[in-house]
């Protein structure tokens, strides 16, 4: 039975790029409105509910597996479900673990929350975030 905190949700995109300020500027030139949030390290888009948000790829790969430029740490993509609270991260990724999805890090304490990240059976990266500063709505939608 499914945790009802894990809710069908997705609150960001993350990309893994190779120059953040270059990536950014090709979204601005899109006509997407930059979250006045972002710093050149992490820029996020709002899109309604979700975010995309750039980060450098060899930051991605150090904060997933903890080994910049990893080739297999990812494939420059991660999906992100914000948990509620910093002690769900730990139960979100026993649940993605017990549905069969493998823990490539456990949730653990940084400097802006608490995180973890676990694959899904084809390999795709997911992380699951709790960080005060994170903002819903009534629907649990991520406010950019």
């Amino acid at each position: 039975m499914s945790d009802p905190l894990f809710r069908p949700r997705v609150h960001l995109i993350l990309l893994g790029v190779a120059d953040v300020a270059r990536s950014a500027a090709f979204y601005e030139a899109l006509g997407w409105r930059r979250a006045p949030t972002s710093h050149a390290g992490f820029v996020k888009f709002d899109l309604g509910g979700m975010a995309l948000a750039l980060i450098s790829k060899d930051d991605l790969a150090r904060d997933s597996l903890g080994t910049p430029g990893d080739a297999g740490a990812s494939s420059g993509l991660a999906l992100i479900y914000c948990a509620e609270h910093p002690d769900d991260v730990a139960r979100l990724l026993a649940q993605a673990e017990h549905a069969g999805g493998t823990i490539v890090k456990p949730a653990t304490r940084t400097q802006w929350g608490t995180a973890g990240y676990f694959r899904d059976p084809d390999g795709h990266l997911f992380e699951i975030d709790h960080e005060d500063v994170w903002v819903f709505d009534g629907e649990h939608h991520l406010v950019v």
